[in-house]
């Protein structure tokens, strides 16, 4: 059949269903057995002395498994979990091929960020940018983090409320001052490790929530094959658009490498995702993590595009949001919800629960990572603390940045417009972010000047061309919107209830760009056509405008010398096993001047030393053993074969003494002097 004509559907009218005590009891318990979790972690960390590695990065003892959990959670914002179902609805299943842009980033990050930020032992992403640039690098990129992060997580508090306030009645402000206060409250009390196990339990509500609508709608076609059919008849199975054009919204090229650029600089620069990887025990865990976490997004991606082609096969004769019964796209996985599982007391309160999962883990998230940071980069540089006021100052943060973001929720309800625009920050700064860490880490002749000119560039170009693309949108043959039938829909149905008198201000700031046509008359500049790139490309112009730029501007203000670079900073790509087959000389010559040969890389020799930890050494010359004590790095011996990090006599290849980290020196080792080890 046509994709431009209707499905046979049964006539059908707007219909008008509310939360019962059910679904209250089932919303009430999600806010109340998150905040117990962080009583718990509160309850567990008052047996010991917390360090603020314990507080922000769960004592950097956390396993792959809830890692990886937390950060499949964080990746589902209640934004993915009700607009990613109307992505299906909309366009199609070209969507689905996010999933290749899901493993190339699980590669890239695995292979190039863990090493680097692993072994460096650092707490913050940004520190790095010091330790290879400048302190000016680091500030600058810490500032549009912060920015970024306090616009968005304000989104994610007001948007998801107003979405389902409309179509289930919950008050707006009463459900976004709870997602703000319970997860302020379980951040504050149990730290990361509490942010990790509520994303757990958060990840684990969001797929029964789907799960249940999906079992629900199997058994009213008889089948998923019933629904795909459906489906494939309205033409919303797609999967062969492999066409170049780079302004076409979504091909299988723009997805994938645009996916790949957008994820990349999420999970491999954002502080927080990465401060996921610092909390693993070993380097291998982070890995895995990595890995284990494409998985959960397979799943979740699976789901949420089932969910919306069963909705679309619902709604194949007559759909709600042309009709007017709801005013905006992210508002159609609800109102089908209630519509679909009215009949099951307490069943709509478990998907409104994934919903407000999504953004208990996106707000946990982002103010745990903004505490930690701010702790980190802003103060830590300039004051030293002790391990208790890291502690209490980074739980004060929390509770600042939570106030914060609710306030930011509360302008977010007035700036009409501008909400779309804040909703694709995520993609204009990503792709900058990882041009300036791949100036850092892969091109080792751009000095400090070419990275902050960089930044400033690949941001501003990735800007200018969103906002000319709200000015002069792209058509429709460019977005490819398929066509939604309201043929079988009853004219004469009561629109009095529901959304009649939907939000205005809500319903312009949730339709996209690629949702509306230029409709003015107006002569079109031809410079529009260059707006009209799909916006999938926005990270790879980001990241392409940075580098480029970078490397030009460090060699007209005079490049850093390679030999010069802390090689801990660069990764020697080359030196991957996938290179095994390159002559040592080859590789060697690919360091392009690094003195890799000062570092020791090999993965399971890297590790901590905690506070009174003893490791045993001997060699030809030296017998003994090294304790690190925790005091200052100017120590001298303590006794015989005792000696200090900063001595360097002992046959410790002593990478960096890290003294924000409370008792905690990073250590590799030399494996032709090392008898034993810890």
């Amino acid at each position: 059949m046509d994709a431009g004509s209707c499905v046979t559907s049964e006539t059908r009218r707007q219909l008008c269903y509310d939360f019962v005590a059910w679904d209250y009891v089932i919303f009430g318990l999600l806010f109340l057995i998150s905040a117990c979790i962080g009583i718990f972690f509160a309850i567990k960390s008052r047996k010991k002395t917390e360090s603020s590695d314990d507080y922000l990065l769960g004592g950097r003892q956390m396993s792959a498994f809830p890692v990886s959990l937390s950060l499949s959670a964080s990746f589902m914002s209640a934004i993915t979990v009700m607009g990613t179902p109307a992505e299906f609805y909309i366009y199609g299943t070209m969507f689905w091929y996010y999933a290749v842009a899901y493993l190339m980033v699980a590669i890239i990050v695995s292979e190039i960020y863990i090493p680097v930020f692993y072994r460096l032992g650092i707490t913050s992403t940004y520190e790095y940018l010091e330790m290879r640039f400048s302190r000016s690098v680091r500030v600058l990129a810490t500032t549009v983090y912060m920015l970024n992060t306090v616009i968005y997580v304000g989104i994610c508090i007001y948007a998801p409320a107003l979405a389902l306030n409309e179509v289930t009645g919950l008050g707006v402000w009463w459900s976004a001052a709870v997602t703000a206060v319970v997860c302020t409250f379980y951040t504050t009390l149990g730290g990361l490790k509490a942010v990790v196990w509520t994303d757990v339990f958060q990840c684990l509500v969001m797929w029964i929530g789907f799960v249940a609508v999906l079992v629900k709608g199997s058994i009213d076609f008889g089948g998923f094959s019933n629904i795909w059919a459906i489906a494939e008849e309205g033409g919303r199975i797609r999967f062969d658009d492999f066409r170049f054009d780079p302004t076409i919204r979504h091909t299988f090229w723009s997805i994938t490498i645009g996916g790949t650029f957008l994820w990349t600089g999420t999970y491999g620069t954002t502080q927080s995702m990465v401060q996921r990887y610092l909390s693993c025990k070993s380097e291998k865990h982070a890995r895995g993590a990595v890995f284990l976490n494409v998985i959960g997004l397979y799943i979740i991606l699976i789901l949420v595009g089932f969910s919306g082609l069963t909705m679309y096969a619902y709604y194949a004769g007559c759909d709600p949001y042309t009709e007017g019964w709801v005013g905006a796209t992210d508002q159609l996985m609800p109102y089908f919800v209630l519509e679909l599982l009215h009949d099951y007391p307490g069943l709509p309160g478990v998907y409104v629960c994934a919903a407000f999962s999504g953004t208990l883990s996106t707000v946990s998230t982002g103010i745990n990572a903004m505490s930690t940071v701010t702790v980190e980069d802003y103060i830590k540089p300039f004051k030293t603390l002790s391990p208790r006021k890291s502690v209490i100052l980074s739980k004060i943060f929390v509770i600042v940045y939570g106030v914060i973001c609710m306030l930011m929720a509360v302008l977010a309800s007035q700036l009409g417009g501008v909400l779309q625009a804040a909703l694709s920050i995520n993609g204009l700064v990503g792709g900058a972010m990882v041009g300036l860490f791949t100036l850092g880490m892969i091109l080792p002749w751009c000095n400090a000047i070419g990275a902050f000119v960089g930044l400033v560039c690949g941001l501003a170009s990735a800007t200018w061309v969103y906002v000319g693309s709200t000015i002069y949108p792209p058509s429709n043959d460019k977005i490819n919107r398929l066509y939604l039938c309201t043929d079988m829909c009853n004219a004469t149905a009561d629109a009095s209830c529901g959304l009649a008198s939907v939000n205005e201000t809500f319903a312009t700031t949730t339709l996209t760009p690629e949702q509306t046509t230029t409709t003015t008359t107006t002569e079109i500049p031809p410079i529009a056509a260059f707006y009209s790139l799909s916006y999938c490309y926005y990270p790879v112009l980001g990241f392409c405008v940075t580098v480029v730029v970078g490397l030009i501007t460090s060699f007209l203000t005079g490049y850093q010398r390679p030999s010069e670079v802390n090689p801990g900073t660069i990764r020697p790509i080359f030196d991957h096993p996938v290179f095994c087959w390159l002559p040592s000389k080859a590789r060697r010559f690919l360091w392009c001047g690094v003195r890799h040969e000062d570092v020791n890389n090999d993965d399971e020799k890297i590790g901590y030393l905690y506070r009174g930890d003893s490791l045993a050494f001997g060699d030809s010359k030296n017998k003994g053993s090294y304790t690190y004590y925790g005091e200052s790095p100017t120590l001298t011996k303590k006794g015989d074969g005792e000696k200090h990090a900063a001595d360097s006599n002992i046959p410790v290849d002593v990478i960096r003494v890290n003294g924000s980290s409370d008792g905690r020196v990073n250590y590799a080792f030399k494996p032709d002097e090392i008898s034993t080890s810890l």
